[in-house]
């Protein structure tokens, strides 16, 4: 067995890797870009090695410096995560030149499954049925644009290498083609290294079914049973399940044994994923349905927990083993599936704004606990999450003997999740959770895009959350023990009648709330809004805020920082900002043709010059932030004016980069 391995690879999945190395008893090595320096990854290991700045390309990605940070240590072994290296074989070759074991699959594995086109030849090879498509290498975008029209639209553009959703485009008609292409090509080199696309037909209301296969280097290849992943936005995976209420005993073992053939066909060795897709229009259920080979990763997948939740292996544990020489210790006659497992993927974004990334500072956070519930996490107080990396902040996982059970345990442990400092999606996996499909178990790809105007819009605090906010001022500026002036403390106090305070509150995007209060924070009274005045009282204990108002008593995790008050409470977090007067609505920009920045991030590409006259609808650039490109358009028909940005420039969330200036009306011209 290894003495020393090194997790090429950052966040939640290196904490998982480093803490199954720990119950090994064998000494983890961390490395880590400047952006990382101090990541709670880089704390849990051993030893942390600095591999460079804080662009991928130029720290995780790269190989050179990788090796030397498992030279300089003595690491014996490399465990790659997920994506970056992990299905890499330059990396897997330059372990083997160093002398470094790579704990994933051998060399020609990778080769035959890492890359989607020689994948889809090496399944059709092994009698596992193909979806529709074209995967020459080499296609160049003409050869692209061909394979596409001649597939028939709508058509699916996918990167060769890697995975996760990055650089995949549904194009619907010949006219998208030449954008769609350059678009794929860009994001699959900003994240892969390589822009080698692939056409395949789309399929939209499909279902997504993976197998987790396990095999060793002595010829055994086994598989755990499947994850039911066709919760998914811009093919990224949000909600996956184990086992899938699709398949019976017998779809379960055929499919099984297609992902086996498989991995068996290329000597698979270590743990790797066969991926399915479904064509939910089809109808059919157990035995009677038609699936599809999508692609194999060569690698740990993100969904692994639910997985290990229903087996009871550590498949960490089962890569490393496997990796040192061992035997694998069980045969497919000892697996079975007990109870059920869910995960919900933790992003930093905001499903109101489409699902953009966000940045921030983590001023504070709540992980859920209970019977059932698992948490792989990387976050604490004072993280700090960037644009140079995958938005996934955390997975929250529950564990049932039933499926309904499961689901219900992972709504309340989302209710008890909060990140304050940072937008994240966690209402809105709550909400998808309690969809009604959801519930029954109707899943495909493409419910969570029909569904959602109802999952994300956005819901305004309630009238509670402002007079919370209020009574966390009061209690700040309330006299600690001892005296006091009478007239320094802040319950209104007058010769008459008490005065009330007033305080003019807003969340993001919404209105200024009139919150009134009077007296002291143990015994007030409070008026939100047009609101009637209701009795109050609150106290502070720490990071607590517990808050009775009009007889209701509501517990709240707490952080004043910046000016801001960040309040969580069953699954909501809210973020409230004090003005001081009521903004003027005088010269709002509405419909002026401004473009601003949906997220921070990088500009990519600049497509249009100061002068141009464009129409509604017209791209002018692309911004790219986490692995993401969100491509900006003219808001309005007229001349670009402003031009603010080059490529390669930093913008900041909501920094405006652009002006389209419309033409003057008629009556405007003749006043003229």
């Amino acid at each position: 067995m290894f003495e020393t391995v090194l997790v090429a690879n950052r966040g939640e999945i290196a904490v998982r890797v480093i803490r199954t190395l720990r119950t090994m008893g064998i000494r983890s090595v961390a490395v880590h870009s400047d952006a990382d320096a101090g990541a709670l990854h880089t704390r849990l290991a051993d030893i942390a090695v600095p591999v460079g700045p804080a662009p991928a390309a130029q720290s995780y990605l790269s190989i050179e410096r990788v090796l030397e940070a498992a030279a300089r240590t003595g690491a014996e072994a490399i465990h790659p995560g997920y994506g970056f290296l992990s299905e890499n074989v330059e990396f897997a070759r330059a372990c083997e030149k160093a002398g470094v074991v790579f704990i994933g699959p051998p060399v020609a594995a990778i080769e035959a499954m890492g890359d989607k086109i020689r994948a889809k030849q090496t399944a059709m090879a092994a009698g596992v049925p193909v979806v529709p498509g074209r995967s020459e290498p080499g296609m160049d975008d003409d050869a692209v644009a061909a394979a596409a029209v001649a597939v028939g639209f709508p058509v699916l553009l996918k990167p060769s290498a890697g995975g996760g959703g990055k650089g995949m485009r549904v194009v619907r008609n010949e006219a998208e083609l030449a954008e769609a292409i350059a678009g794929a090509r860009r994001e699959a080199r900003s994240s892969f290294g390589d822009d080698t696309l692939l056409v395949e037909r789309y399929i939209g209301n499909s279902r997504h079914i993976e197998v987790q296969v396990l095999g060793d280097n002595y010829g055994t290849v086994i598989h755990l049973g499947e994850r039911e992943c066709s919760l998914q936005r811009r093919h990224q995976k949000v909600i996956e399940e184990a086992p899938s209420v699709l398949l019976d005993t017998a779809a379960r073992a055929s499919m099984g044994r297609a992902a086996v053939d498989a991995a068996a066909s290329v000597g698979y060795a270590g743990a790797g994923t066969v991926e399915f897709i479904v064509d939910a229009d089809r109808g059919g259920r157990g035995a009677d349905i038609d699936f599809f080979f999508l692609e194999m990763n060569t690698r740990l997948q993100v969904e692994h927990p639910v997985t290990e939740l229903i087996t009871g292996l550590d498949l960490v544990e089962q890569q490393i083993r496997i990796a040192a020489g061992e035997r694998l210790p069980i045969d497919q006659s000892d697996v079975s599936l007990d109870g059920h497992a869910i995960e919900a993927r933790l992003y930093a974004e905001d499903p109101a704004r489409g699902f953009l990334p966000q940045a921030g500072t983590v001023l504070g956070l709540v992980e859920p606990s209970g019977p059932g519930i698992r948490v792989d996490n990387s976050l604490t107080a004072g993280s700090v999450v960037g644009t140079d990396y995958d938005p996934m902040l955390a997975k929250i996982i529950a564990w049932a003997p039933d499926r309904e059970t499961a689901r219900a345990r992972l709504v309340g442990a989302l209710g008890q999740t909060a990140v304050l400092g940072v937008a994240t999606n966690a209402t809105f996996l709550r909400a998808l959770l309690r969809d009604p499909d959801v519930v029954a178990g109707k899943l495909d790809t493409g419910l969570i895009e029909r569904r959602g105007a109802q999952l994300t819009a956005p819901e305004p605090p309630p009238p509670h959350v402002f007079a919370a906010a209020a009574l966390a001022l009061l209690i700040e500026a309330e006299p600690g023990d001892g005296a006091a002036d009478r007239w320094d403390v802040p319950d209104g106090w007058r010769l008459g009648e008490p005065a009330w305070t007033v305080r003019r509150l807003q969340a993001a995007g919404g209105d200024v709330v009139v919150v009134r209060s009077r007296g002291r924070s143990m015994a007030a009274e409070v008026s939100v809004g047009d609101g009637e005045p209701v009795p109050a009282r609150a106290f502070r204990n720490g990071d607590r805020l517990t808050v009775t108002l009009d007889g209701l008593t509501t517990s709240y995790f707490l952080v004043h920082e910046g000016g801001t008050v960040w309040l969580a409470a069953d699954g909501h977090v809210a973020a409230l900002r004090e003005q001081e007067r009521l903004a003027s609505s005088a010269g709002a920009a509405t419909g002026d043709g401004a473009v601003t920045a949906p997220m921070p991030g990088t500009v990519t590409v600049v497509q249009a010059s100061l002068g141009d006259e464009v129409t509604a609808g017209t791209p002018l650039l692309v911004v790219e932030a986490m692995k993401m490109e969100h491509v900006l358009t003219a808001p309005v028909a007229g001349t670009v004016t402003e031009l603010g940005v080059t490529a390669g420039q930093s913008v900041r969330l909501d920094e405006r980069v652009a002006v389209v200036t419309p033409p003057a009306s008629a009556p405007e011209q003749q006043e003229k």
